[in-house]
């Protein structure tokens, strides 16, 4: 066995090399977790000036309207934050270390669980966005094709999240690695 100061200059560099890429992991995460706090801290104001807003004009024509448009698109907001927290914790349980303290759905073991859990928020956040619009909109062809392009990616989406979960099945039943196949296969 070999000392590590007898190891080669290289093999130093090349570790001290791939340490350095958890500092930049690290700083994606602190990255993704400044904007979701952002996106939180501007929901919240924004709500707190909107039902103000709201409270001053009760009763005239369209606050209704107004508030219920601003409520869908602050929940809006809030699922790209949300989103945005599951990224951050996803990365520093996959590259730095376990996260403690969070509810057990945030547990990420591997990129797949992360993709998973934000394929959800996304379809959900396409679904919030398009009501979003079909409570401003008036008339015209519009919604139709914007509607269309929503459910395209929607359907996508979810075939890859189909596929993704049949993989990890798949992946699941197979031996572990240095098992006996015991039985035929059907």
């Amino acid at each position: 066995m070999t000392s590590p100061s007898s190891r080669p200059p290289r093999s130093r560099t090349l570790a001290r090399a791939f340490g350095f890429t958890r500092l930049i992991v690290e700083l994606g995460v602190f990255s993704s977790f400044a904007f979701s706090l952002a996106l939180f801290v501007a929901a919240i104001v924004q709500a707190y000036h909107t039902i103000g807003d709201a409270f001053r004009h009760l009763g005239e024509e369209g606050t209704t309207k107004h508030l219920l448009i601003a409520a869908v698109e602050q929940t809006d907001t809030l699922l790209v934050g949300m989103a945005l927290l599951i990224i951050s914790l996803g990365l520093q349980a996959l590259f730095i270390g376990e996260v403690r303290n969070v509810p057990a759905w945030l547990h990420v073991q591997t990129f797949d669980d992360l993709k998973q859990k934000l394929i959800g928020i996304v379809i959900t956040a396409l679904g919030v966005n398009f009501f979003s619009v079909a409570l401003e909109w008036h008339s015209g062809p519009d919604i139709l094709s914007y509607g269309a392009a929503i459910a395209a990616v929607i359907l996508a989406v979810g075939t890859y999240s189909l596929v993704l979960a049949r993989q990890g099945a798949g992946q699941d039943s197979l031996p572990a690695h240095g098992e006996a196949d015991a039985g035929p296969h059907p």
